[in-house]
């Protein structure tokens, strides 16, 4: 699956939407992720890309490893 950053806000992971997060242009699917209830985690929000704040995330990338990846960014 491919998806503009515009398409990306789309799976927000609110009112049924699947949550979908992007980092470096790769989009992983944290839906059902304890850590992403409700579309939102440590003030990020599910549809948007995180690439700029997931280093600085206690858990780094490693997290990132044992997530679904669903498609890449598009320009």
């Amino acid at each position: 699956m491919k998806l503009t950053i515009e398409e990306l806000a789309d799976y927000d992971g609110m009112d049924g939407n699947k949550a979908y997060i992007a980092v470096d242009g790769i989009i992983y699917d944290v839906t059902g992720n304890e850590a992403w209830t409700g579309g939102s985690h440590a003030g990020s929000m599910a549809g948007t890309d995180v690439s700029s704040v997931v280093d600085a995330a206690p858990h780094g990338r490693d997290v990132l490893d044992d997530l679904e990846i669903v498609g890449e960014i598009k320009d």
